[in-house]
């Protein structure tokens, strides 16, 4: 296991390499200088979306939402609490399905809320449906795992 590891810019998309030694809860970009774990998931599509799923080192946890959607809306302060208690381990990213159609149907997203974990590009692990935080925190802990 290499000593660093590389994590995408939630602002500016810069890919940073950070030291495994250090707590990544303070860690800043190179380039902008935002926090790289800002404790919340942030909104992606489009190619920052499959910039951000390809180039992190670690978990990429993905709610897959519409503002319309009651079970969405329900899960959202879930999905962000468990964000504030397990970031820098994993990264939490929001997608509005209607307005990411095309990355909706190339994922095969069929009902929201639609979770997925992404390693390395790759999903690992992927859930329909809410969450309770421990329920939430166990499944990501697990795909993380794979």
């Amino acid at each position: 296991m290499s000593d660093t590891f590389h994590i995408v810019c939630p602002a500016c998309d810069r890919i940073n390499r950070l030291p495994r030694a250090k707590p990544g809860q303070m860690a800043k970009c190179g380039q902008c200088g935002a926090s790289l774990f800002p404790g919340k998931p942030i909104e992606l599509g489009g190619e920052r979306f499959k910039r951000h799923v390809a180039r992190n080192d670690i978990p990429v946890v993905v709610d897959f939402w519409a503002p319309w959607c009651g079970p969405c809306r329900a899960m959202a302060p879930v999905f962000e609490q468990v964000a504030q208690e397990l970031e820098p381990a994993a990264r939490f990213f929001k997608v509005n399905v209607d307005a990411e159609p095309g990355l909706a149907e190339e994922l095969g997203i069929q009902g929201i809320p639609a979770l997925f974990v992404f390693r390395n590009g790759q999903v690992t692990s992927k859930k329909a449906g809410m969450m309770n935080q421990a329920t939430l925190r166990r499944w990501i802990a697990e795909a993380s795992r794979q």
